[in-house]
């Protein structure tokens, strides 16, 4: 202990020199805990942002026109759907009549179609995917003896298994 403390020269210069391996090692490997905490702040902020935003709206006659008209697409396309299969059904002359129309239409109309389609379920979909979910755990606990390539992986791994019983 008195050489390793000469050497380095005490406790102040021991912290010193371990901070200045942790700033190396962020270099290489992002602090993950920082992150997380970056990440919640981040969330925190857009949550409160948005909470202040409707804090004091009340939505008057055309807000709600506006919501219930982007509430109409996915009904809307569902319903259609099976209509035209119903109108298939109860007229098939007519029908094919109409789908000769459609073949009619030029191809940019279909892509600009399918961009406008796209972009509004892609949004939606993509609005789902960034909301904000519960973490889930991280450990499973292991209900038997695991056999891996690593022995003392293994080993280690079936120890913890049998001080959980």
């Amino acid at each position: 202990m008195g050489l390793i403390r000469r050497a380095i020269g005490g406790a102040a210069a021991a912290r010193a020199l371990g901070e200045a391996a942790e700033g190396v090692a962020e270099v290489f490997v992002p602090n993950a805990t920082r992150r997380m905490e970056l990440s919640a702040e981040a969330h925190r902020a857009a949550l409160d942002s948005h909470s202040e935003e409707f804090q004091y709206v009340r939505p008057g006659l055309f807000d709600r026109f506006v919501n219930g008209l982007n509430r109409l697409p996915r009904p809307m396309l569902a319903l259609g759907t099976l209509g035209l299969f119903i109108y298939a059904m109860i007229d098939p002359f007519s029908f094919a009549e109409r789908m000769v129309g459609l073949a009619e239409v030029p191809e940019p109309l279909w892509w600009l179609l399918g961009a406008i389609v796209s972009f509004y379920f892609g949004a939606r979909e993509l609005h789902y995917f960034r909301s904000p979910r519960a973490p889930e755990p991280s450990f499973e606990p292991m209900l038997h003896p695991v056999r891996d390539e690593n022995p003392a992986l293994s080993a280690w791994r079936n120890d913890a298994v049998r001080r959980q019983r």
